[in-house]
């Protein structure tokens, strides 16, 4: 397959995702958030999330790039449960199960190198496809679907968080955040590191205009998870706008 993602600095990412985090929580201590315009979230959306984006990996190059051999998740702090759960991947077995998709849940998918598709399925709903697994994750703004059977991406509740909007000044741009429960089991990293079906997914994107004008996506995570996870695992990760849908290589979920 002919490779499809680049790199940029190793720290780039991770110093865009906390300027932009910590802008977006500055923002809304100081101002609080501004109350969303009549109308429906797709026209009151501050930022354009839609097109493609592909993915640039700028952290954990190695444990995104190739699959880790088991036993290695450093900067994943699990608890004894976890890493028990994480020793004893085996590849094999989850080909034998059906479950070649555990590490393309909404715990793992996001972090996988690929391209992404981001587009408005109504006016109160967005969604966003992948080629690597085949993945669709759906955010609702209104209405969230009933607690069902638990999926691959769970339900996802999703908000505008506008930047400004407060003491009579102007939303001048914003940040989507994310809420997802109700998820199947899954990995976080390919080589079998555990998520539950209890964790909770938080996340914030955010974009970033660079100075040759490219368009940048910045994707920070933050999975809690009382049964494996000893800490919240934090990650950002980054995707540069595409000007048209050429590079789409949509492919099966890989257990290995």
């Amino acid at each position: 397959m002919k490779k499809a993602f680049g790199t940029i600095g190793p720290s780039t990412g991770a110093v865009v995702a906390a300027v932009l985090w910590l802008a977006a929580q500055a923002a809304s201590a100081q101002f609080g958030q501004a109350p969303e315009p009549a109308g429906s979230p797709r026209d009151a959306a501050p930022i354009d999330l839609t097109g493609q984006w592909v993915s640039i990996v700028t952290e954990d190059w190695r444990f995104r790039m190739v699959t880790a051999p088991k036993g290695d998740y450093p900067g994943v702090e699990l608890n004894a449960a976890g890493r028990e759960l994480a020793d004893s991947w085996d590849p094999a077995r989850d080909e034998a199960e059906g479950e070649e998709c555990k590490a393309y849940g909404a715990g793992g998918i996001m972090r996988m190198p690929g391209r992404i598709r981001v587009s408005w399925r109504d006016a109160a709903t967005l969604e966003i496809e992948t080629d690597a697994g085949r993945q669709t994750r759906v955010f609702h703004f209104s209405e969230v679907p009933g607690a069902g059977e638990p999926t691959r991406q769970g339900v996802s509740r999703a908000e505008w968080i506008a930047h400004g909007g407060g003491r009579g000044q102007a939303v001048v741009n914003g940040s989507l955040k994310v809420v997802t429960t109700g998820m199947k089991p899954g990995y976080l990293r390919k080589n079998g590191v555990p998520y539950s079906g209890e964790a909770v997914i938080t996340e914030y994107f955010d974009l970033l205009e660079h100075p040759d004008g490219s368009e940048w996506l910045v994707v920070k995570t933050i999975v809690e998870d009382p049964e494996y996870l000893a800490v919240p695992y934090i990650v950002s990760s980054n995707f540069r706008k595409e000007e048209d849908r050429r590079g789409w290589a949509p492919r099966p979920c890989s257990a290995r």
